[in-house]
C-alpha cells in the first residue's frame, strides 16, 4: 500500500480549516488510518473543530481495546462528537462550530468507511465510484428529483451541509464496507477538490498518475487551484 496526502489553503481563503491524517502504519488496533475533516464556524472555530476531530479520533483509536473496525470507528466518532459539542457550549468563540468527516481503514481486502457531511471517498477500479453520499441541502434536492447533478454542481446553496460532527448532541454517520483488490485506488477529499473539478477530470488525473500517489495528489491540488481554488483543498490518494 502506498499513500500520500496534501492539505492546501487554496487561492481565496485566508486560513485552512481542513485537517488530514494519512497513516499507512498501525494506529491502535487498526492497520492504517485515513481521515479528512473540513471545519466550519467563525474565526478560529472551523480549524479548531477539524483538528480536534482528527486528533481526538486518532487518540481514541490508539487507546481502545475494540477490535471490530466499524465498532471502533463508531465509538470514536460518538466520543469525539460529545467532546466537541461540549466544547462549543462552554466557550463562546466556538459556538456553532462543527466539521465534516470522512474516515477509512483498510484491513486485508476490506475497507471500512464512515462519513458525516460532504467530504467524500471514491474508489477507482474499472470505473470511479463515489462510495459516500453527501449530507448536503442540494444532494437532498437531487434525491427528491428537484435538481439533477449538473444543476447541483452550480447551485448557490451547494455548500450548506445537513450533518456535521460536533454541531448536534448526537452524530449521525453513514457506514460502508467495500471490497478492494490489488491496484485499486482510493481517494478521500474535501469539497474544495470536488467543487473545482468534475469527477471525469479527477479520474483522468488519477489514472495518469496511477503508480505514484504523491504525483496524483499534487496534480489534483494544482488543477483545483488552477480552476479557481475557491476553498481549502484536501486530498488523500491510496494505492492498494
Amino acid at each position: 500500500m502506498k499513500a500520500f496526502s496534501i492539505t492546501d489553503i487554496g487561492e481565496r481563503r485566508k486560513t485552512n480549516q481542513d485537517y488530514v491524517l494519512c497513516e499507512t502504519n498501525a494506529v491502535g488496533n487498526l492497520p492504517n488510518l485515513f481521515i479528512v475533516a473540513d471545519g466550519m464556524g467563525g474565526h478560529n472555530a472551523g480549524d479548531y473543530a477539524s483538528r480536534f476531530c482528527v486528533d481526538y479520533i486518532t487518540q481514541h483509536i490508539k487507546n481502545s481495546d475494540q477490535t471490530s473496525p466499524i465498532v471502533l470507528i463508531e465509538e470514536a466518532i460518538k466520543d469525539t462528537n460529545d467532546k466537541l459539542y461540549e466544547k462549543a457550549k462552554q466557550q463562546e468563540e466556538f459556538e456553532g462550530m462543527g466539521t465534516t468527516l470522512v474516515i477509512a481503514t483498510i484491513c486485508n481486502n476490506e475497507m471500512y468507511i464512515a462519513n458525516i457531511g460532504d467530504s467524500r471517498l471514491y474508489v477507482i477500479s474499472n470505473e470511479m465510484r463515489q462510495i459516500t453520499e453527501d449530507h448536503s441541502l442540494v444532494q437532498a434536492m437531487v434525491r427528491t428529483g428537484e435538481l439533477d447533478q449538473d444543476e447541483a454542481r452550480v447551485h448557490p446553496n451547494k455548500n450548506i451541509i445537513t450533518r456535521a460532527l460536533g454541531s448536534n448532541k448526537t452524530a449521525q454517520a453513514d457506514f460502508f464496507e467495500v471490497e478492494l483488490k490489488e491496484g485499486d485506488i482510493v481517494l478521500l477529499c474535501s469539497d474544495g477538490l470536488t467543487n473545482m473539478l468534475e469527477d471525469e477530470t479527477i479520474e483522468r488525473i488519477i489514472r495518469e498518475n496511477a503508480d505514484d500517489p504523491k504525483t496524483a495528489t499534487e496534480a489534483l491540488v494544482k488543477q483545483a487551484n488552477h480552476n479557481g481554488g475557491k476553498d481549502n483543498i484536501t486530498v488523500i490518494v491510496v494505492i492498494v
